[in-house]
């Protein structure tokens, strides 16, 4: 079973298992669900790393890109079992059918966006919760980028507006005033359209978290999260913590509450799930990417 842990950057690293009932919790996952509405919602991002069915020579392939065999397939779906997510977006996945062999159809109903693209953005929802697609963020895909997929969760008589992201790599911690790359200017563009969307949501009063792949470090004074709580305010799940996921690195991979969600999420129930393969040669296999997660309680 694989374990979920956390760092602290400020101190000396200390690693907080987590024990996960994986086995029963996935024979009762419809119970699961049910007790999620007005109590506690798991939500996780977690970036699968050029996820694909199709051959190595398919066009859209980069030629370093090794498609997973099906014992691959059959260790991540192990890992999503580990992790046990109520809600868990999901990035560089090739559509619904490389998505549903992580997370079975019959446990998770499955939202990916339009895009027409091998990396695209995605969510998996447990069978059992309610939800509402919303149109994808497409302003976020000018530049041949990847749009935001936009869902509205119904947990009792609340509702969450949940927004997955991938943003522009190659950004991760340059100040953005000084930014003049063509990496930098893209992502400094997609401050201004998720901005939007947290305004809009602010002004609406509805609980939102926007979540996934940033690439971009948030630590310290970091302009481009300055420029989004601009929007609105925002607590980063995490905010002042460093990823185990193949050592000891800076999370660019975010989970932001705002809103009455901000209040809602538990940032010390923040978990990264790492691989029990600790080669970096398995990066291709599983991913470079570990699932990052936190826990919301929401109210009745």
């Amino acid at each position: 079973m694989a374990t979920e842990t956390v760092q602290r950057w400020r101190n000396t690293p200390k690693v907080v298992p987590v024990k996960t009932l994986v086995t029963l919790l996935a024979l009762l996952a419809p119970l699961s669900a049910l007790s999620a509405l007005g109590a506690e919602v798991k939500i996780a991002t977690w970036n699968l790393n050029w996820l694909t069915t199709r051959s190595a020579d398919a066009a859209g392939l980069p030629a370093d890109v090794k498609p997973r065999s099906h014992d691959d397939f059959a260790l991540l779906a192990g890992y999503a079992r580990d992790l046990n997510a109520d809600v868990v977006a999901i990035e560089e996945v090739d559509g619904f059918q490389a998505a549903s062999k992580v997370f079975p159809h019959d446990q998770y109903s499955i939202h990916m966006t339009h895009d027409h693209v091998v990396q695209r953005v995605g969510i998996a929802v447990r069978r059992g919760l309610r939800y509402d697609i919303n149109p994808d963020l497409t302003a976020l895909s000018d530049h041949h980028l990847r749009s935001g997929a936009d869902i509205t969760l119904h947990l009792g008589t609340s509702r969450l507006r949940i927004l997955a992201v991938h943003l522009k790599k190659g950004c991760r911690d340059i100040p953005m005033p000084r930014a003049t790359s063509r990496s930098c200017t893209e992502l400094r563009s997609q401050i201004a359209p998720l901005a939007d969307w947290i305004a809009a949501r602010s002004a609406e009063g509805t609980p939102f978290i926007v979540l996934g792949d940033f690439n971009r470090w948030m630590d310290g004074n970091d302009t481009f999260l300055a420029g989004l709580r601009q929007a609105a305010p925002l607590n980063r799940a995490t905010e002042g913590h460093s990823s185990p996921c193949w050592g000891r690195e800076n999370f660019i991979d975010h989970i932001l509450a705002g809103g009455s969600a901000a209040t809602w999420m538990r940032p010390e129930t923040l978990r990264v799930l790492t691989y029990r393969e600790t080669d970096r040669s398995w990066e291709d296999r599983l991913s470079d990417h570990c699932p990052v997660s936190v826990r919301l309680e929401v109210p009745e």
